[in-house]
């Protein structure tokens, strides 16, 4: 235990001291086929884990405490030393203009797992080498934003995110998840309110890229989606005028290609998302990617997992490494799902884990550990501020 004094003064007196405990931060120990693509009649968990059922207990995130040892972050925006990041001739790039590739990891639903969002878990992150975590808020699941959920507490806990992943040295991806809507059009008017507040309660930090829809599917096309993109742009635009805005694009983030023929013109520091699940995308879609790539289309793989596009089913590791191997020859960025212990394939933590940080290589599941392990790997390598 590290003990904290606090010092309180009076005008005219000087009493002196409380005491009171907290522990110590912790980090980890230890080292820790198929279709090409999803199709459009697939279900709608095809690229993402979806919610917990209905009666699947989980905690409110404005009711749950921050875990033990996660203090309260500081009150002033945590600077990155080389400024804000933006977008160059096609790449991710820092304020001197230096390509940034980043990696890290995405949260599960905030509404259902709100517990890792603590400054220990993001430390645990920072150490295994990750640049950067995805703050998933869905928006029609059930519990999501849109659909009855706890609008300010999922808007709280992005904003603590954020400042975590700052103070932790990390990027923080807000990640507007839409999934079974489908249409990103569906809550246009929900998603206006939602960006207009957080660009202004965020744009004092260095740290923050938005991703305005997460998944596209059901038929969307890339009209509808670029349509959806020229009304949130601006409204970000208004508070923050330099932050990265992330579009996804239409069959479950997949179709970079279409992006890469009709491009949203008229703002700077815009990308595109792309997402694979290595069990079951594999060559013919990772060509997609590289042809829109070497068209100059800025792109961000948000989203990946080495399992099934389900978020289950076996690894499929050889496929990932020749993912990873295109996704660093262009030093594309890409996230990880997901930060959770939810018994699936793509979740990092055993179903047996219940802690919230301190994570030890027993404590993850194999996608955890391969993750852990690539990060720990690639850490030398990484470009970041």
């Amino acid at each position: 235990m590290k003990p904290r004094t606090v010092r309180l003064a009076a005008l005219l007196l000087a009493l002196l001291m409380l005491a009171g405990c907290a522990p110590a931060p912790s980090s980890p120990t230890g080292a820790p086929a198929a279709p090409e693509t999803a199709p459009a009649s697939a279900s709608p968990t095809s690229m993402a884990s979806v919610a917990p059922p209905a009666d699947t207990p989980s905690p409110s995130p404005a009711d749950t405490p921050a875990p033990e040892g996660a203090e309260a972050p500081s009150e002033a925006p945590v600077h990155f030393p080389s400024g804000r990041l933006r977008v160059q001739d096609g790449r991710l790039v820092d304020a001197a203009g230096q390509p940034v590739q980043l990696r890290g990891v995405s949260t599960h639903g905030l509404a259902w797992f709100p517990q890792y969002v603590n400054q220990d878990c993001f430390n645990d992150l920072k150490s295994w080498g990750a640049s950067v975590v995805r703050l998933a808020m869905y928006t029609a699941e059930n519990g999501g934003y849109c659909v009855g959920g706890d609008q300010e507490g999922l808007k709280s806990l992005i904003r603590d995110g954020v400042r975590y992943a700052a103070e932790a040295g990390l990027y923080a991806i807000v990640d507007w998840h839409i999934l079974s809507d489908g249409d990103p059009n569906t809550y246009l008017e929900e998603a206006k309110a939602f960006f207009r507040e957080m660009s202004a309660d965020l744009a004092g930090y260095d740290n923050v890229l938005y991703e305005i829809c997460n998944e596209p599917n059901g038929g969307g096309t890339w009209s509808q989606i670029k349509a959806y993109a020229q009304q949130i742009i601006p409204v970000i635009r208004e508070n923050d005028p330099g932050a990265v805005i992330i579009v996804g694009t239409p069959n479950w983030s997949q179709r970079v290609n279409e992006a890469a023929a009709d491009p949203i013109t008229g703002w700077e520091n815009i990308m595109y998302t792309f997402h694979f699940y290595a069990a079951t995308h594999g060559a013919n879609i990772r060509q997609l990617l590289v042809n829109a790539l070497d068209a100059g289309l800025p792109v961000f793989v948000t989203e990946y997992g080495i399992c099934a596009a389900d978020g289950n089913g076996a690894l499929d590791e050889a496929q990932a490494a020749q993912w990873i191997d295109a996704l660093d020859r262009y030093g594309v960025s890409y996230v990880a799902w997901n930060l959770s212990n939810l018994n699936e394939s793509s979740a990092i933590l055993k179903p047996s884990c219940s802690k919230t940080s301190g994570f030890t290589t027993d404590d993850l599941s194999p996608s955890g550990q391969w993750l852990y392990n690539m990060l720990s790997s690639a850490q030398s390598t990484q470009n970041v501020p």
